[in-house]
């Protein structure tokens, strides 16, 4: 939005799903309106694999006609009231990302889904420098064959041969990556169960595809976990830091305690090692691992 030069703002997150809380959402667009300050778009964040409430959200985007985009970055694979995430049924485009540590990867790169043809067409054009060959799109009669015409202020975001040929080999094995992760996922959630953390949960219209598998430690010091288990050879890690926190949208006069749900998620998360590869031994090695550190600090 900041490179169209377009104003932003956020919303908190629901602090059970973790995904932007519907609630606030709507109290936001209600205010917007009397102050005749409505967005002309809303980006939703599948968080960790696990879908936003979309049914909710549209219809609060179509009663304010928001154009609605799914930041489905964390979420390819993922499962929506038994629809593939990605289908658009219940927005108008959804963004996925193939960096080497999503769902699938291209070692770099994405790709934007969309159910409308006039949508399609202008991403072409902005994926190509605003290019086309295309006489239906030209002002004006073509030369021959040869000619062109830029008709937009375009990018180029175009992927490669070499990065497509690797994702079109991800995506035969995408079942069978997000299978591995919903296995880990589900073994994740009974062997931690026992212990003070609060785990990820899937509501009855979420089939997550498990991009990221976030514990919140309600007890300890999120730190000294971190680096006692980084001491034991555990790679857990913090995602994300709340974007309002960041200095370039502070700049902006977003301040801390603006969007308190999502700074209390980020003070108490905590994530465990996941992926396809990972084998049952080395995750029993993080599990044992964060209940021996969990158990000696509550010693």
């Amino acid at each position: 939005a900041r490179f169209c030069g377009a104003d932003v703002d956020f919303v908190d997150i629901d602090a059970a799903t973790r995904n932007i809380d519907v609630v606030a959402l709507e109290q936001k667009l209600q205010l917007a309106a009397q102050q005749k300050k409505l967005p002309k778009a809303l980006i939703v964040v599948h968080f960790a694999g696990l879908s936003c409430d979309m049914q909710s959200i549209h219809k609060l985007t179509s009663t304010y006609n928001i154009v609605l985009i799914e930041d489905a970055a964390h979420a390819l694979g993922g499962d929506y009231v038994g629809r593939k995430i990605g289908c658009c049924e219940y927005s108008d485009l959804t963004v996925l990302s193939f960096h080497p540590v999503k769902s699938i990867t291209t070692a770099e790169g994405g790709a934007v889904l969309t159910n409308n043809s006039a949508y399609f067409t202008k991403l072409q054009l902005f994926a190509k420098h605003g290019v086309t060959r295309d006489p239906a799109l030209m002002q004006g009669e073509s030369d021959g064959p040869w000619y062109y015409q830029q008709v937009e202020l375009g990018y180029n975001y175009r992927l490669s041969d070499l990065h497509a040929a690797l994702g079109i080999t991800q995506l035969q094995k995408l079942d069978q990556f997000v299978a591995k992760r919903r296995m880990l996922a589900a073994r994740y959630k009974q062997q931690l169960a026992d212990l003070p953390l609060t785990l990820p949960c899937e509501e009855s219209y979420q089939d997550s595809a498990w991009h990221l598998y976030m514990v919140e430690l309600n007890q300890h010091d999120r730190l000294a976990v971190y680096k006692h288990l980084h001491e034991l050879g555990i790679g857990v890690n913090v995602h994300y830091i709340p974007i309002h926190l960041q200095p370039y949208y502070q700049a902006l006069g977003f301040k801390a305690g603006d969007f308190p749900v999502a700074e209390h998620f980020y003070h108490h998360a905590l994530t465990l090692p996941l992926f396809p590869s990972m084998t049952e031994e080395q995750q029993a090695q993080v599990i044992s691992s964060l209940r021996q550190v969990l158990l000696e600090r509550r010693a």
